[in-house]
């Protein structure tokens, strides 16, 4: 099993990123964003190539790997409305940067919900079954997350995008079923249960992302807590997903530091990596439970 993290969660800089797996003695990350020394903080494939030189050459010296690149391809902020070019584009840049990396997953999306009923399906599915086959045709392996986005609008709409594109597989996260209403029922719609998407999804599921939280009716949003402390079934789908034999990589991705203004703050870099170690440090205490 491949324990990781969301490479941004552990600090904006790629020195916070790399401190943090150090101490927690990991040796993969789930690269996003990162902050090289001369470059504005962007996604992994967004980075000019001197700044990517010097990611690859630090993490390799920090005996470091890229496990899944969690990129912006299709993601909630992307409407399927845009030009399929910026989808493309974003693909074309992924490839050469994960087969130099050594990378073999990539995160990606399904664009964010349309207002109303009309989800534009069948144009969500061939623009997704060209991204599919260009990464696999690239021998990369493309795994789509249940997030703000057309498969994650619910489990049935999870299962209808994997049968409409082959070869597509899944990263499941437990939290984002908690704030995320279920699409599939009328309104007033109830959101999602993250343990009954799991048990829809689990047979394609080659990625974990850790994160818990729990609904704030108050605040109408979501407050975010260590792994096992909320309403995403984490425990008891970490598991089922051992019990049944799941060995590949399960991603922590805390949420729960608020952002500074600042985004060049040491300190804020300083609490990020802080509430990264421990979020690792009592995911591996939750896995060593679930084994036993």
């Amino acid at each position: 099993m491949i324990l990781c993290g969301i490479s941004d969660e552990a600090g904006n800089t790629l020195a916070s990123q790399i401190q943090a797996t150090r101490e927690l003695d990991w040796h993969h990350l789930e690269m996003r964003n990162v902050e090289v020394p001369g470059f504005p903080k962007s996604n992994l494939h967004d980075l000019p190539d001197a700044a990517f030189d010097r990611v690859v050459a630090d993490l390799s010296a920090a005996g470091i790997s890229v496990h899944c690149f969690a990129s912006t391809i299709g993601n909630w902020a992307k409407r399927i409305e845009d030009p399929f070019d910026i989808t493309l584009a974003e693909v074309g840049r992924a490839i050469p940067r994960m087969q130099r990396l050594g990378t073999r997953f990539v995160r990606i999306m399904s664009y964010r919900p349309r207002d109303g009923e009309d989800q534009m399906e069948q144009e969500r599915f061939t623009r997704l079954r060209e991204v599919v086959r260009r990464f696999r045709d690239a021998g990369l392996q493309p795994v789509h997350e249940n997030c703000m986005n057309y498969g994650g609008m619910s489990w049935r709409h999870a299962l209808r995008l994997l049968e409409n594109v082959p070869g597509l597989e899944w990263v499941f996260d437990t939290a984002n079923p908690v704030f995320n209403a279920d699409r599939s029922q009328p309104e007033p719609r109830p959101r999602q249960d993250p343990w009954e998407f799991w048990t829809q999804v689990r047979d394609v599921s080659t990625h974990i992302h850790v994160k818990d939280a729990r609904w704030n009716p108050a605040k109408n949003d979501a407050d975010y807590t260590f792994p096992g402390d909320g309403d995403g079934a984490v425990e008891r789908i970490l598991r089922d997903a051992l019990a049944r034999g799941y060995d590949a990589g399960i991603s922590i991705e805390p949420h729960m530091v608020a952002v500074f203004h600042d985004a060049q703050s040491a300190a804020q870099d300083d609490a990020l990596r802080t509430n990264y170690v421990e979020y690792g440090r009592r995911l591996e205490k939750l896995l060593a439970r679930c084994r036993t």
